[in-house]
């Protein structure tokens, strides 16, 4: 098996750029990228490092997005509980909530257990709507700090509730 230590990659730059003196100039930018590994450097065009750093930051964008919980509904034994029960997410992500067992289940934030001025009806599903078949999901972003508890309608009686602290 090779390894490579270092490496750097020459790409043509473009001509058809005029100096001030009325003559062609090539251009070219040096992009240097930092990992844990061996230290690797990359000739390109100037267009193409922009290129570059545009996509770096569109892939950094999209991260900021990404996933913040996934919450199952019941357990792989089949209790009916929210794993985790308990979690905390940062303003603004994502929390997925999968039906896993113990279906059908939904989701349903408490009124008097949210942050005031939050409107539960906006982050709620109705106690009529149901999670039917495993993988089934419902996902809510949550803007508000603060902490929410949440239940599942059919269950609650049976201890399905949970908690979210949102920073």
């Amino acid at each position: 098996m090779a390894t490579i230590t270092s490496s750097t990659i020459s790409i043509p730059s473009f001509t058809g750029l005029k100096t001030a003196a009325g003559g062609s100039r090539a251009t070219t930018a040096t992009v240097k990228v930092a990992s844990a590994a061996p230290k690797l450097s990359v000739r390109a065009s100037l267009k193409q490092a922009v290129a570059t750093a545009i996509a770096v930051s569109a892939s950094a964008l999209l991260a900021s997005n990404a996933l913040a919980a996934e919450v199952l509904l019941g357990s792989s034994d089949g209790g009916l509980v929210f794993e985790p029960s308990t979690f905390s997410v940062a303003s603004g992500e994502k929390i997925v909530f999968k039906n896993n067992a113990g279906f059908p289940h939904n989701v349903v934030f408490d009124e008097d257990e949210v942050p005031a001025g939050v409107d539960v009806s906006k982050i709620s599903m109705s106690e009529e709507d149901l999670l039917n078949a495993g993988g089934d999901t419902y996902a809510v972003t949550l803007t508000e700090k603060g902490t929410y508890s949440f239940y599942c309608a059919p269950h609650q009686g049976a201890g399905m509730v949970g908690k979210v602290t949102v920073n």
